[in-house]
């Protein structure tokens, strides 16, 4: 488990982080049901080529939750007022599932503070197939009924298909996923994240073909949520964008394939530096 704390920011907020390593700063966006912690595993890996920063998103985990619009881009600009406030210029992101759309809109946006871009497992083409659980989680009001009223269940089901059958969170990282999630007010957060993302959604094809740092588009093969077709129009829309697939692998692949996705990483880092 990684060690974080409570960084108190310029305007007041409060963000969860963690940091591990030296060297130029990557930072790790994780999606949800999870937060900071789904980097336990991946963040050590990397930390002896990079500063590698997990961060709790604003509202999510333990950040203090944030006013305004939760579309990916109000979450793009709050990370760039967090890479700000702790005076980050350029960054290597790393991103995931509701984390990636920020990520994109923030290197399509910022293009002299993105080294380099991984997305990972993350729904990006509006129009693509997403797995039941996701499609009714897209529908209007149905977000918000299903995340008051059945947390659990949500929670639950959400672990249960973001890992390969017979793989099991340890009780301590999945203790602090629920302790998070269990907050009404993170999950009020999740709710307009998803209704502000699908209606954000078929614009952003526009955004990421402006795109121009060195973007991995790191797959898992079998993730039942997002699968490859997203990352295979993606990579269609970056130009010069890297496409890799990892066999076998499920959604949480950066903690139940942590090593091999560091090593992917890594070699990346290593062909576009």
């Amino acid at each position: 488990m990684l060690n974080p704390s409570l960084d108190l920011l310029p305007n007041g907020q409060r963000v969860r982080v963690a940091r591990l390593g030296s060297g130029p700063p990557l930072v790790l966006l994780h999606g949800y049901p999870d937060n900071l912690q789904i980097w336990c595993d991946l963040a050590p890996r990397l930390a002896h080529r990079f500063e590698t920063i997990a961060l709790d998103w604003p509202g999510l985990g333990r950040s203090d939750p944030w006013p305004g619009g939760a579309t990916p881009s109000h979450m793009a600009d709050r990370l760039a007022a967090i890479l700000d406030a702790w005076q980050i210029g350029s960054v290597t992101l790393v991103a995931m599932d509701m984390g990636g759309q920020p990520a994109l809109v923030f290197a399509a946006r910022h293009p002299e503070r993105t080294r380099r871009l991984v997305v990972m497992n993350s729904l990006v083409m509006w129009d693509q197939k997403t797995s039941w659980e996701i499609d009714v989680l897209r529908r209007y009001g149905w977000n918000r009924f299903l995340l008051r009223r059945f947390p659990r269940l949500v929670f639950a089901r959400a672990v249960r298909t973001s890992l390969p059958s017979g793989v099991r969170l340890p009780p301590d990282l999945r203790r602090d996923l629920w302790e998070s999630f269990r907050q009404e007010s993170v999950r009020n957060c999740v709710a307009r994240m998803c209704a502000g993302y699908q209606g954000t959604l078929p614009h952003l094809p526009e955004i990421y073909a402006r795109i121009n740092c060195p973007t991995l588009l790191l797959w898992a093969e079998s993730d039942r949520h997002f699968p490859p077709a997203h990352a295979e129009w993606l990579h269609r829309l970056i130009p010069g964008s890297y496409y890799e697939m990892v066999p076998g692998a499920g959604h949480w692949m950066a903690w139940s394939r942590a090593e091999e996705v560091a090593d992917r990483i890594l070699a990346f880092e290593a062909t576009t530096r």
